[in-house]
């Protein structure tokens, strides 16, 4: 008993302590791209391939074969394709969304990824989602609502540009969580995770022609340099934590301490930016955070109920 407690509070504190950095590391880019003329593509192709290379190397450190899954056309070819369209698409959208409004608006856009997920499992099966998703859906829904309107329905309080991006990051979400299901259990998260950021950066290189660009110029600068590395170092051990905890704890304990992401980059953004919401704002923040919450515990609870059933 005490070793499972143990390793229960062990769990704990690695999704909190991940959780807590991928926050902080959202206010961070916001800064950085408000703050120097770094174009999002740029600094996403440095993230990605430095971060892919670093998850890779500590494998290969750590004695994994890294390289067996090259050796399989098929499964080489979905990794490609979770590399570009889901690694790369979820990273893109979500800076992109932090770029057209801030970190905190990006973070909360992204948890709406569990409804996109529903939608489409339900469009997918022809069935009509069961209650306790519709019930998450519309609480969701209603969050997002008073997030962005502040209960004002003739006031849209983030530009056509953030929302179009920030929806298409929980799109780009659901996709990411879905597709490697498959790759990961065979494979292993961080293998496929590191091979798709590397993989995700290295084409949007190409695609951009990064080694055409001055942009260099601006990254090495003093403190851009300082903060890029800093940016890069606490995502790729956020991750690293984020996925080491769920050995230890259930998916419902993961998802509830995981609304501590978009509550640390909300703090961090009031004290580093003044950024401060209205009312209804934060009213929609909670509901929101509670309904995709219920969205995870509800289905636990019916995985639960149907195989002791």
């Amino acid at each position: 008993m005490e070793e499972s407690a143990f390793a229960r509070s062990k769990g704990i504190l690695l999704i909190v302590l991940g959780s807590i950095l991928w926050g902080a590391s959202g206010p961070m880019m916001e800064w950085v791209l408000n703050n120097t003329s770094l174009s999002v593509s740029f600094f996403l192709t440095v993230r990605l391939i430095t971060a892919g290379i670093c998850i890779l190397l500590f494998l290969l450190i750590t004695g994994q074969r890294v390289f067996l899954i090259w050796k399989d056309i098929s499964w080489l070819k979905q990794l490609v394709v979770f590399g570009v369209l889901g690694m790369l698409g979820v990273q893109y959208t979500f800076v992109a969304a932090i770029e057209a409004s801030n970190a905190s608006i990006a973070t909360l856009l992204q948890f709406l990824g569990p409804v996109y997920i529903i939608l489409f499992l339900s469009w997918k099966n022809k069935i009509f989602p069961p209650k306790y998703q519709v019930i998450g859906i519309i609480g969701t829904l209603i969050g997002l609502f008073l997030l962005l309107t502040n209960a004002n329905v003739s006031i849209l309080l983030i530009s056509r540009e953030a929302l179009l991006w920030g929806l298409a990051v929980g799109i780009a979400f659901s996709i990411y969580t879905v597709y490697p299901a498959r790759l990961m259990k065979e494979w292993g998260v961080l293998v496929v995770v590191g091979w798709g950021m590397l993989i995700g950066g290295v084409v949007l290189a190409f695609v951009t022609q990064i080694w055409k660009t001055d942009e260099w110029v601006y990254i090495a600068a003093y403190p851009i340099s300082i903060i890029v590395i800093i940016i890069i170092l606490i995502g790729t051990i956020a991750f690293i934590l984020f996925l080491s905890s769920m050995k230890y704890i259930t998916a419902v304990e993961t998802s509830i301490l995981s609304s501590i992401e978009p509550l640390t980059a909300m703090i961090i953004s009031v004290f580093w930016f003044n950024q401060i919401l209205g009312a209804w704002q934060y009213i929609g923040v909670v509901i929101m955070l509670l309904f995709v919450t219920w969205l995870s515990v509800a289905g636990e609870i019916k995985w639960i109920s149907k195989r002791k059933g």
